[in-house]
C-alpha cells in the first residue's frame, strides 16, 4: 500500500531472515471511541491475518486532557505526539489514528509510515438534539456545543440565529454535557457516533453541502516505524485503495495550504467506480463571511497533483491571506 506522500510503504515483503509476527501491539488513545476504532481493526486483521494476535497499548494524550484550546497545544498534533512517541519508542508497532487529527502540514514523525488507510466509513456530520428536532427546526438562540472552527463557520453561513458554544471532549462526555443542560445540541461526527454505538442520538444527518467535512473524515490510518517491514506487511491488506487515493489528494491539499488548527478548511476527495478521483475544498473566515470554494476532478493527475491543483486554485483565491490572518 502507497504511502501518503506518494512513495510506498517501507519494507514490502517479508525477507527470508525475518521471523513472521506473532503478536502485533497497537497504540491507541484511550477514549471509548478510540477503543472501539482499535477493536475495528483488530476484528479485520483477525480475519486477513488469523495466525496473528494483537493487544492493545491504551495512552492518553494531551489533546483528551486539555480542555481548553487546542492552539494552546500546538493544534492537532496534541491527539498523536504520545502515540507517536510510543511507536518510536518501540513500545507497540502500530498506531491508529483517525485522519482528521493527524496534521498535515507537516510530515509524519521522521522514522513512520502510514502502511495503510482503512476503507472509509461515514464523512458526514450529524446532529444530535434530545427531541429530535432538525438543524432547520432550531429555534433562534439554541446553543449548539462544538469547538470546530470548521463547524462554527458554516453554521455561521447557513443558520446564522443559532449560537455555538465551545465544547471539547471524546464524543461519550459531549453527550454528558449536553444531558447536562451545558448545551441545547451537538454537531459531532456521524461515524464516531456510529462506532460508540449511539446512532440512537442521531437527530439529523447532515450533507455535505451543509456541512462540508475536515480533511480525511471517516477515515482510519494505520502507521508503523518505517524499517519495521514485517508488521508493514502483515497490517498493509486491510487497506482500501480508494481510501488511499482519497487521502493522499486531501492531505496533500491541506500540506500545500498549511492551514493550522484556527484556520476553518474543508474538504473531500471521492473515487467513483470508474476510477475517477474529485476534490472538493472549501476556506472559510472563522465568521463564515468569506468562503473560498474549489472544485476539480483529477482526470490524468494523480491524487497528489489534484490535491495541489486544488490548494493552487484556493490560493489564487486568497487562501494564504485568509489563513495567515486568522489567529492561532
Amino acid at each position: 500500500m502507497p504511502s501518503a506522500s506518494g512513495g510506498s510503504a517501507a519494507g514490502g515483503a517479508l525477507g527470508e531472515a525475518e521471523a513472521p509476527v506473532a503478536t502485533i501491539r497497537i497504540v491507541t488513545r484511550s477514549s471509548p471511541m478510540a477503543l472501539a476504532q482499535v477493536e475495528r481493526v483488530r476484528a479485520e486483521l483477525a480475519v486477513l491475518r488469523p495466525e496473528i494476535r494483537t493487544a492493545v497499548v491504551p495512552v492518553t494524550t494531551s489533546g483528551d486532557r486539555w480542555q481548553g484550546d487546542l492552539a494552546a497545544l500546538g493544534g492537532k498534533g496534541a491527539f498523536t505526539k504520545e502515540v507517536d512517541a510510543a511507536l518510536l519508542a518501540g513500545e507497540s508497532d502500530v498506531a491508529v489514528h483517525c485522519v482528521k487529527d493527524v496534521p498535515a502540514d507537516r510530515p509524519l514523525p521522521t522514522g513512520t509510515v502510514f502502511a495503510a488507510y482503512l476503507r472509509r466509513d461515514d464523512i458526514r456530520d450529524a446532529l444530535v438534539h434530545p427531541d429530535g428536532l432538525t438543524l432547520d427546526e432550531l429555534p433562534a438562540g439554541t446553543r449548539i456545543g462544538t469547538s470546530s472552527v470548521r463547524r462554527a463557520a458554516q453554521l455561521a453561513i447557513s443558520h446564522p440565529h443559532l449560537e455555538c458554544v465551545p465544547m471539547r471532549g471524546n464524543a461519550n462526555r459531549r453527550l454528558e454535557k449536553l444531558d447536562a443542560g451545558e448545551a441545547d445540541a451537538l454537531l459531532l461526527a456521524a461515524s464516531g457516533l456510529e462506532r460508540i454505538g449511539r446512532v440512537d442520538r442521531i437527530a439529523e444527518v447532515l450533507s455535505v453541502e451543509t456541512m462540508c467535512p475536515p480533511i480525511g473524515a471517516g477515515v482510519l490510518a494505520l502507521q508503523c516505524r518505517e524499517d519495521d517491514a514485517a508488521t508493514i506487511e502483515a497490517v498493509s491488506g486491510l487497506g482500501d485503495a480508494d481510501a488511499w487515493r482519497e487521502m493522499t489528494a486531501e492531505r496533500m491539499l491541506l500540506h500545500v495550504l498549511q492551514g493550522h488548527c484556527n484556520a476553518p478548511i474543508a474538504g473531500f476527495a471521492r473515487a467513483e467506480r470508474d476510477g475517477r478521483l474529485s476534490l472538493r475544498a472549501r476556506v472559510f473566515t472563522p465568521d463564515g463571511k468569506t468562503v473560498l470554494d474549489a472544485h476539480e476532478w483529477a482526470g490524468p493527475l494523480d491524487p497528489a497533483t489534484l490535491g495541489t491543483s486544488v490548494a493552487v486554485a484556493l490560493l489564487r483565491q486568497g487562501a494564504r491571506e485568509l489563513i495567515d490572518g486568522i489567529p492561532h
